[in-house]
């Protein structure tokens, strides 16, 4: 990995994690790298307005010009225009919180856009969270059963299936059962495996030969009388994404 971006991304990590204003000194020492390394950096997000100084030995903090150009990607994001209008009706018609992430490559995924519902009582999780607890969770289900069989039984050798709530499932054999049905069904599923009193159901779908998935999570009292007309509304919008055929939700 490159040392500069990953300093440079250290520094924005660093003030939303702190949220306030930070002097040389205590960057350098929060982040253990030399003063003089601190400082050229500053220097350069200064100039190119990322940062001020807020006061005289005031120290720095970061200005409106990131959260600006961040917002312009964001209205321009290809996945995000292409995704919007199916997941806000699905949102919107089941008012359940829908989740957009992809597959990075192996065993590894991330959150992209998370629609919450308006419930008090709901699922959240925020875009740019990456997938973990592959075995608890839909989102690790559908990643797991997309890996080609020989690599899903590499990392299940190894897999230390680690029991979440009550529900995880923790056997090997059961956890290779529970894949195999969802691949058969289209989706899977995670019955407050994760989190107690949730469920969560997900699916996959490709678009310009990268994979995506789709969920839906909502308190398990709300989805499971509701599944079977959840999960076929979840089918049509992967299968829309994935045609282009962005048809609303029935």
């Amino acid at each position: 990995m490159s040392k500069i971006v990953e300093r440079t991304l250290d520094f924005f990590e660093l003030f939303a994690s702190q949220g306030k204003p930070l002097g040389l000194t205590e960057m350098s020492r929060l982040l253990d790298i030399p003063l003089s390394s601190c400082h050229d950096v500053v220097h350069t997000l200064l100039a190119r307005g990322y940062l001020t100084e807020v006061a005289p030995r005031g120290g720095y903090y970061p200005t409106m010009r990131f959260q600006a150009m961040a917002d312009e990607i964001a209205r321009n994001d290809p996945i995000a225009l292409r995704c919007e209008q199916i997941l806000t009706n699905l949102r919107d018609t089941l008012d359940e919180t829908v989740i957009l992430g992809k597959m990075l490559g192996g065993t590894e995924g991330v959150y992209l856009m998370v629609l919450e519902s308006t419930h008090p009582l709901r699922f959240h999780n925020f875009p740019g969270q990456a997938i973990k607890n592959l075995h608890a969770t839909s989102a690790g289900k559908v990643i797991l059963s997309q890996l080609p069989a020989r690599a899903f039984e590499a990392w299940l050798a190894t897999a230390d299936l680690v029991p979440v709530t009550p529900g995880t499932i923790t056997s090997k054999d059961a956890l290779r059962a529970s894949i195999a049905a969802g691949v058969a069904r289209g989706w899977q599923r995670n019955d407050e495996e994760s989190t107690l009193g949730a469920t969560t159901i997900g699916t996959a779908f490709k678009w310009l030969n990268l994979t995506y998935f789709i969920l839906i999570a909502g308190p398990t009292p709300r989805m499971v009388p509701a599944l079977d007309r959840i999960a076929a509304m979840l089918l049509q919008a992967s299968r829309s994404l994935e045609t282009g055929q962005f048809d609303p939700a029935p």
